[in-house]
Formats: structure tokens, C-alpha cells, sequence
């Protein structure tokens, strides 16, 4: 596992060059199955567009590239928005672009910069995340220590605080930026005096956009 930036939300965003209409969508996905569906869906919409032109990457090291120019001129929709997402590091999304031909050719360069601008627009409107890598972590603790772990931890920048449970002792359960975990156990161990249980669990992907967890 290693961070990676998609997007938080489906979009949908419409603009018209040259009296060409371009309607952007844009979906995060998970798998080559939600991809498929996705794209069968827009085409499903616009049944009668002139192209429906299908993008979609996979994998935190973007390992799953699929595109489709639809009938445009070899290399001038579905490779330019693909290479576009890899220059900005998204992964883990679906673009669809469907265009209404308005009359007016647009000419290779035109093709590259329209259907380009239309997958930016989504993706701007869709909102692009980055997925950190944490890993869960869970305290044991006696109710004397509780005030004191519990202030600690909400002063740590690396460290998101999840569930507090109480029962015959304190359960706190929270997440540590990936490798930053042994640090903190270290830290947990000499602010208690070795009078804490820690339990370092399963790495997972926590959202964050603009600094924030989401």
C-alpha cells in the first residue's frame, strides 16, 4: 500500500467549443466491474452523441490504463485525458466524455485541448483526494491515564482519534500515519511508564482533502 490521489465524488460538467458540446463525467471506482458499468451507463444516456470517449486508471501504482478514442482521430481523445490524469498522479477513477458534434472540425490540436479541458473540469468538480496510508492502532489503558493519553494524542499532527470505549479498563482506538506507529508506541510507553497495552492492527487508506479527513 502506498498514498495515491483520486477523487472524492461523481460529476458532471458540460461545456461547448466550436458549437461542439462536451459533457464530462467523472466517478471514483474500485474495480474494472464498477468501470465497466459506469461507462455503459453514460452511453446508455447519450445513445444518439457522436462519441462517448471512455478513461479509466486503477491501482495505487496506476497498473489498470484503459481508454477508448470512440471513432475520434487516433490519439487525440482518450490518450491525451489518460495522459493527463498520469501527469497529475490520479488513479482510481473513471472519465467518460461524451461529445455532440456542432459542425465545426476542431482539427487534431482542437480534439487534444477540448477533451482534455472536459476531463479537468470533471475532476475539479469531483473534487481530488489524497488516500494516506495509516495504521489502525488500539490502547489499553487504566481510567487514571485516561486524561493524560487523551490530551497527548489530540496534540499529535500524525494521529486521528476514532472510538473511546469504556469498560473494566479505557479502549481508545486510532490511526497512525504509516511508519510513524513505533514512534508513537514509544511515546505511549514513556508518557504511561510502560502502563499501557498497544495493539498495532491493519493498515488502511484514510481520504483527506485539503489537510482534512474526510
Amino acid at each position: 500500500m502506498k498514498p495515491y490521489k483520486t477523487i472524492l465524488g461523481e460529476s458532471e460538467i458540460e461545456i461547448s467549443i466550436q458549437k461542439s458540446k462536451f459533457i464530462g463525467y467523472a466517478m471514483p471506482i474500485e474495480s474494472e466491474e464498477e468501470a465497466v458499468l459506469f461507462i455503459e451507463r453514460i452511453k446508455k444516456k447519450h445513445y444518439t452523441a457522436t462519441h462517448n470517449v471512455p478513461v479509466y486508471l486503477l491501482g495505487d501504482d496506476m497498473s489498470t490504463q484503459r481508454y477508448s478514442d470512440d471513432g475520434e482521430p487516433s490519439g487525440t481523445a482518450g490518450v491525451p485525458v489518460l495522459e493527463m490524469l498520469k501527469r497529475e498522479g490520479i488513479t482510481n477513477l473513471c472519465i467518460v466524455i461524451t461529445r455532440y458534434f456542432g459542425g465545426i472540425k476542431l482539427g487534431t490540436g482542437g480534439l487534444v485541448r477540448a477533451y482534455t479541458e472536459a476531463a479537468q473540469k470533471a475532476i475539479e468538480q469531483a473534487k481530488i483526494v489524497n488516500k494516506a496510508v495509516y495504521r489502525k492502532v488500539e490502547l489499553t489503558l487504566a481510567y487514571p491515564m485516561h486524561g493524560k493519553i487523551q490530551n497527548a494524542l489530540m496534540l499529535m499532527d500524525n494521529v486521528v482519534l476514532e472510538d473511546t470505549q469504556f469498560s473494566d479498563h479505557v479502549v481508545i482506538l486510532l490511526y497512525v500515519i504509516e511508519g510513524e506507529q513505533e514512534q508513537l508506541s514509544e511515546r505511549l510507553i514513556d508518557l504511561t511508564s510502560s502502563n499501557v497495552e498497544i495493539k498495532i492492527l491493519e493498515p488502511c487508506y484514510l481520504t483527506l482533502y485539503n489537510g482534512e479527513i474526510v
